[in-house]
């Protein structure tokens, strides 16, 4: 696996990482057990990387990777928790020095640490990003000791432009993917021209890119593409990308010509979005250990040809970027 210096830190992470939602919640039932195993099977396969918040699953998702660490020792991975959506409501307002302080000392907690690797704001209202006094509050985080770096995670293109407008951001997570084929126009050159982190999620576009999802398909209750189908909870973009099912369906099957023989679709997808070199890290999730083994592989797969990533390119304008691109 090849490995990327984060950002301006003094990181260096392996390019395919570990999301860390689904073993919180909202995806269904996955035990602590698959959950800990999936996590196991993912360092076991050199991944260097790890993503979660305090949101997922109220800190389940923090306390069974800090278990996991704890029991493995040896050299940690890098980890990046997230803060703010436990806010009730969650608007702009909610984001005061105090409470950042409080949601951070809770993440330490969970996470056991003294330090947070990388905090990040987990896509705040737009209006944060022109609050300045939030990144101050960070900065007294910094100089405190309790987080060590700090970035924003966002849902549209133009919040990341703006977050990387404050110096000591150090790393924008987004969404890329097959499907949501924005980011690259401007924001991966910006980034990559201020050398800031590109934390890339939802990189199958919750799963339809890994080419298992049929017409046919039931999803729990508790799993968001049953429950988030339309934007009732969150954005909808973190629900497919934001493409309605049926055309994501077959927008797959036009993918699926493209895959090399031998290779899985997600490997494809996990494939494509490495072939930019702004990217620092994509983060799958993973239900179990097989998944989690079948992620970080993905990296071995051979770089995409010029025709395939034209090909993937003319799906996305024909099929997709009517009900994506301006939106996010």
């Amino acid at each position: 696996m090849r490995q990327h210096q984060f950002g301006r830190t003094s990181f260096t992470v392996g390019e395919i990482g570990f999301g860390g939602w689904q073993i919180g919640g909202a995806w269904g039932t996955v035990s602590e057990a698959d959950g800990r195993a999936a996590l196991e099977a993912a360092l076991d396969a050199g991944v260097t990387f790890i993503d979660t918040a305090d949101a997922y699953g109220d800190g389940r998702s923090e306390k069974i990777i800090s278990s996991v660490l704890k029991g493995r020792g040896g050299e940690r991975p890098m980890v990046a928790t997230k803060a703010g959506r436990r806010l009730d409501p969650h608007k702009a307002d909610g984001y005061t020095r105090a409470n950042l302080e409080a949601f951070v000392d809770r993440s330490l907690s969970n996470l056991g640490v003294e330090s947070l690797d990388l905090l990040q704001l987990h896509c705040p209202p737009t209006e944060v990003l022109y609050r300045p006094e939030v990144f101050g509050a960070l900065d007294d985080l910094r100089r405190a000791g309790k987080i060590r770096n700090y970035g924003v995670s966002v849902e549209k293109v133009e919040e990341a432009l703006k977050a990387i407008e404050y110096p000591d951001v150090v790393s924008v997570q987004i969404i890329y993917n097959i499907f949501r084929q924005r980011p690259a126009d401007l924001f991966f050159k910006e980034a990559k021209r201020k050398d800031v982190a590109v934390i890339v999620r939802v990189p199958l576009a919750s799963g339809l890119l890994s080419g298992r999802i049929t017409r046919d398909t039931t999803f729990a209750n508790d799993d968001h593409r049953q429950f988030n189908r339309h934007g009732e909870a969150f954005d909808v973009g973190e629900t497919f990308a934001g493409v309605p099912l049926e055309v994501g369906l077959q927008a797959v099957e036009e993918v699926r010509k493209l895959v090399p023989e031998g290779a899985s679709m997600a490997a494809f997808a996990l494939r494509w979005i490495l072939m930019n070199d702004a990217v620092t890290v994509v983060i799958p999730g993973a239900r179990n250990a097989e998944q989690a083994r079948a992620n970080a592989a993905a990296a071995d797969l051979a770089p995409l040809s010029d025709a395939v990533m034209t090909a993937t390119r003319e799906i996305y304008a024909r099929l997709i970027a009517p009900h994506v691109h301006q939106r996010w």
